[in-house]
């Protein structure tokens, strides 16, 4: 036992020599009287100039050091500077092993870093050139350092403490000569006490950057309670606070603020992480969130709930300086919302209770992605959306309408001006993996109101299948299936598609504002495309239409007047009627369009009407808008009370010719007319049935006189024989 107090004796002894040498040498040596040599030291060893012209000083309790107005030049120009640098230790952590920083104070820091015009930065020119010698020392000397650090990283935890901590007026100014960027951090300012491994300590952060490609600036300031543990695998920022107020090029001069707030924590160890009550906000929008996070690598998993308060977007891209959306409806896009809960295993992303506003609209539904295979499954319901509220204004459309028409007038010259583009990213469509089911109560658009919407659309390595896209419309209903083969670079599209009573009145007029057919509409379509652009979809185009009409009418036409117009002819009489109404009803109008690229052909038109068959054939040419028919009206009973419009013999079964031409987007009242070139046709079947019938007159005619002197010479010859009898 007293050999250890011996021991202890003597070790105490050792420590109050060494703090009294260390307290005398403080006392007799001055710092100052050694700059000369201090900066010689630094201009050997670095290409820098180092000036002191402030004082050093340095103090025994606490154990410190302070340098004064610091001056480090490169190439003739200042690369960095200080005003004040003081680091003090606590002498008596020293004494006990475990090292406490009492302050550390750095004001007035300017450092300059600049890039020439050949991409070189000044800071790599600090250090000489070094020979190759030097550099394999160094490389063999850095591998022993890091073998000892590997060595030491499984040692004991760090004992880390400082009391306080300040930098003011601290700037750094980087240029690049070669680009004329220039950015600078200003006004940096850090202050946080009572920094100890194990608990939380106060820190505030404050700082202005200013670019000038763009011309964009941030006046920043955070503050927070920070926590680490010793062993550094364990964060955690309690009460953060952060505003950042923004203004320049980006958000067109406007000031816009963004603010961030809440609690974090992670657990490198474990990890974890978690966000808790934390908020982020952009002008007015605000995104708040609480999640969990459980497993840094490939397949976390996450817990939570993410959700945007109502916004308006209108009212954000005011904010933000940014280019205002101009809508037919100015109430849209004012009251967005987004909520979700996040969940499921591990490597998967599940949304549940997904709730979506856009102003009247209500989408609800569930979603998840797989992060392994990048997989996405949607089931989304909303209640009904009124597309149209959100086109341009009508002005705009007239005129980006009138546009396209020109377009289409000149495609070879519109083709050279403005190469037209690919429709779809054939590289996205086949990384797709997508299982997507979707319904819409009401969807208004174009004028045209659908319901009851249904959509189930998949895809996978380039094969993308909408399986059901079906609807009310108008009284009826429509259904659907496409197909796109996106495996090539010239994709395949098939489509089939079944309408069943649609009412072409009410759908026409809402569409296009034409009210040339009504009946109820019945159609098949089965039609297959190739290519990537629409030019190339019209012109690749092939199928068939089927079609079929039971009771309609023709609308602003009068198909009767035209067909007695060519009887009145016939009669050569005049039609004495001056009412004849603008439509023409009909009975089961049916058809079949042979898809040829942008051409519809039709030949087998036929329609029942009043005392009339209507049969004809035609094309239409869908990038033209243009109707090319020729019609024929059949003359199979009484047509119309006008005497002039008497069918005869002379005339039933004629064909009155009608031809209908023109463009069907402008003017589809005034498309079919009588066909007066065609005509003399009919009036030539007219004189062959009259001729046919003025023979058949004169033979029984010829018949009846000679049956009558048959009957005369009988009787001569039977009176004659009586007269000799009775003689």
């Amino acid at each position: 036992m007293k050999a250890v107090r011996y021991v202890l004796i003597a070790i105490v002894a050792l420590i109050v020599l060494a703090v009294a040498a260390v307290a005398i040498a403080m006392a007799v040596i001055n710092p100052n009287d050694y700059k000369p040599q201090i900066e010689k030291a630094v201009e050997d060893a670095t290409n820098l100039d180092l000036v002191l012209e402030g004082d050093i000083g340095w103090s025994f309790i606490p154990l410190g050091l302070e340098l004064n107005a610091v001056e480090a030049n490169l190439d003739g120009e200042r690369f960095v500077a200080l005003e004040q640098l003081v680091a003090q230790v606590d002498f008596w952590s020293l004494i006990a092993m475990s090292p406490r920083v009492n302050t550390f104070v750095l004001n007035g820091l300017d450092a300059r870093l600049v890039v020439n015009e050949q991409g070189e930065g000044n800071w790599t020119r600090i250090m000489p050139e070094k020979t190759e010698e030097a550099t394999s020392e160094q490389t063999a000397g850095t591998q022993d350092e890091q073998a000892q650090d590997d060595q030491q990283a499984g040692g004991e935890p760090l004992n880390f403490n400082v009391e306080n901590v300040q930098i003011g007026n601290a700037q750094v100014r980087y240029t690049d000569q070669s680009t004329g960027q220039s950015v600078t951090l200003e006004n940096f300012t850090v202050n946080a006490s009572s920094i100890t491994l194990g608990s939380e300590f106060p820190l505030e952060i404050g700082f202005r950057v200013a670019t000038t490609k763009p011309t964009f600036e941030v006046d920043g300031s955070i503050s927070a309670r920070l926590a680490a543990n010793e062993a550094l695998n364990q964060f955690a920022v309690s009460g953060l606070k952060a505003v950042f107020d923004m203004t320049g090029e980006p958000f067109g001069g406007k000031s816009v603020t963004a603010e961030l707030g809440g609690s974090a924590s992670a657990n490198l160890e474990n990890e974890t992480a978690s966000l808790n009550g934390f908020s982020a906000s952009l002008a007015n929008l605000t995104l708040n969130t609480d999640l969990d996070v459980k497993g840094f690598g490939d397949s976390p998993a996450l817990n939570g709930r993410v959700a945007i308060a109502e916004f308006s977007l209108k009212k954000l891209l005011d904010n933000l300086g940014q280019p205002a959306v101009e809508t037919r409806d100015p109430d849209v896009l004012t009251a967005i919302a987004f909520s979700t809960g996040i969940g499921g295993p591990a490597g998967k992303v599940e949304l549940s209770d997904l709730n979506i506003r856009l102003d009247d609209t209500t989408f609800k539904g569930s979603g998840s992605y797989s992060l392994a295979n990048s997989g996405i499954v949607f089931n989304l319901q909303g209640d009904k959306l009124n597309a149209d509220r959100y086109l341009p204004p009508e002005a705009e459309a007239e005129a980006a309408s009138g546009g396209n028409e020109t377009a289409s007038s000149g495609t070879t010259q519109a083709t050279g001006s403005n190469p037209e583009s690919d429709l779809l990213p054939l590289e996205t469509l086949r990384s797709l993996l997508l299982d997507v089911d979707f319904g819409l109560g009401q969807l208004i658009v174009s004028n045209l109101t659908i319901n009851e919407i249904k959509a189930s659309t998949t895809a996978k390595d380039g094969l993308l299948k909408v399986d059901e896209f079906s609807g009310k419309l108008y009284e009826g209903s429509f259904g659907a299936n496409v197909t796109l083969d996106a495996r090539s670079d010239n994709p395949k599209w098939a489509v089939k598609s079944d309408v069943n009573n649609v009412q072409t009145l009410p759908l026409l007029t809402d569409l296009a504002e034409l009210e040339m057919l009504s009946g109820g509409a019945n159609l098949k379509v089965n039609a297959t495309t190739t290519g990537n652009r629409i030019s190339a979809l019209r012109s690749n185009a092939d199928g068939q239409i089927t079609f079929n009409l039971a009771k309609g009418e023709f609308r602003q036409m009068n198909l009767t007047r035209m067909a007695c117009q060519g009887i009145a002819l016939a009669n050569q009489d005049q039609l004495t009627t001056s009412d004849w109404g603008t439509t023409t009803p009909f009975n089961d109008m049916s058809g079949t369009l042979e898809i040829n690229g942008n051409t519809l052909n039709n030949t087998n038109l036929v329609a029942a009407l009043a005392g009339m068959r209507l049969e004809g054939n035609g094309t239409v040419d869908m990038a033209q808008s243009m109707l090319d028919y020729e019609l024929g009206l059949r003359v199979v009973g009484e047509i119309h009370r006008d005497n002039a419009c008497r069918v005869t013999e002379y005339v039933k079964n004629a064909v009155i010719p009608v031809e209908c031409r023109g463009n069907f987007s402008e003017n589809p009242g005034g498309l079919c007319s009588f066909d007066g070139s065609r005509f003399r046709d009919t009036l030539k079947t007219i004189a062959e049935n009259a001729a046919r019938a003025k023979v058949t007159e004169e033979v029984d005619k010829a018949k009846a006189k000679a049956e009558e002197k048959v009957q005369e010479k009988i009787q001569e010859k039977v009176g004659d024989k009586l007269k000799g009898l009775f003689n």
